[in-house]
């Protein structure tokens, strides 16, 4: 390009161009050196844009470099989250199963404790039972002493509690005479007034019992004291009936020497020993359990 002005002047120099040549070649250098211009501010400007790019790639090479360490810290946060979580799962099933057992024990124990108060209470209604039953024999006991205070202070009778049944003694020496069942007339006022007082109460049965000392008998009459008994309590049972006791209500048994109140070993002990009890016998329709039993038993 340094090369054209001197073309030129050689050119007028030489007078081989003219000026209107000359003015078109200085237009087309100045074209050209536009042109030129033109390319090299394009260059410029391709470089700067390229520069720009590098540039903007760089940044954004750095802010994806950035990108990827906030991405990598965050898979290492959400792993570290997960494990943590994992954990807590853990401890959280752990907890649970703790739980799960902690109810287990706690239905358990309600169901032992239900069954502790359902066993509770069965055995206060018992006991509150027994208490009446109890009270009802009491009441009943005081009863048979009011009814008999004259025999009894007349020292004809006795009314005591033998073996959990309640026991009317008499005697054998103001009943029979020795040896004998034939009731004496002191005896059998005293039963007719025995019998009077018991007639008088309701729906109990009574059961006379013979007792004899282990002195032996044998006699024509009777074979020996089982005999004996066995008679004396029938003589009894009639009396009984005779002051108006209904003969359902009474039965006769004999236990001839073998159940003393004192040993056989003088007469006192043995005079104690002859006697005649009247047995309340027992209603066992007013303990507690009868109707367990009764279903046992195969009854209603």
């Amino acid at each position: 390009m340094p090369r054209l002005p001197l073309l030129l002047a050689v050119l007028l120099t030489s007078g081989c161009v003219t000026r209107t040549r000359y003015d078109a070649l200085a237009e087309e250098r100045e074209q050209a050196r536009q042109a030129l211009l033109g390319e090299q501010e394009a260059a410029r400007q391709q470089a700067a844009r390229c520069a720009q790019e590098l540039a903007d790639a760089g940044a954004l090479t750095t802010k994806c470099e950035a990108r990827a360490v906030d991405l990598n810290n965050e898979i290492l946060r959400q792993a570290a989250a997960a494990r943590a979580n994992e954990l807590e799962a853990q401890d959280l099933k752990a907890d649970l199963r703790t739980q799960q057992e902690l109810l287990a024990r706690l239905v358990k124990d309600r169901s032992q404790l239900k069954s502790t108060v359902d066993e509770m209470r069965g055995a206060l209604a018992a006991a509150a039972e027994r208490e009446r039953e109890a009270a009802r024999r009491v009441a009943e006991f005081k009863d048979m002493l009011a009814r008999f205070k004259d025999l009894i202070d007349a020292g004809k009778l006795q009314v005591r509690v033998v073996d959990g049944r309640m026991v009317l003694t008499l005697p054998m020496d103001i009943l029979f005479p020795s040896g004998s069942a034939k009731l004496g007339k002191d005896g059998r006022d005293a039963l007719l007034e025995v019998g009077r007082g018991l007639a008088t109460i309701p729906e109990r049965r009574f059961q006379v019992e013979g007792h004899t000392d282990d002195v032996p008998i044998h006699t024509a009459a009777y074979a020996s004291n089982w005999e004996l008994a066995a008679a004396r309590a029938l003589g009894v049972v009639r009396a009984l009936l005779e002051a108006g006791m209904a003969p359902q209500r009474v039965s006769a048994a004999s236990f001839s020497e073998y159940r003393p109140t004192a040993a056989n070993d003088g007469d006192a002990n043995r005079g104690r020993n002859r006697r005649i009890e009247i047995v309340v016998v027992p209603d066992l329709t007013g303990l507690p359990g009868f109707r367990e039993l009764q279903q046992l038993a195969g009854g209603k």
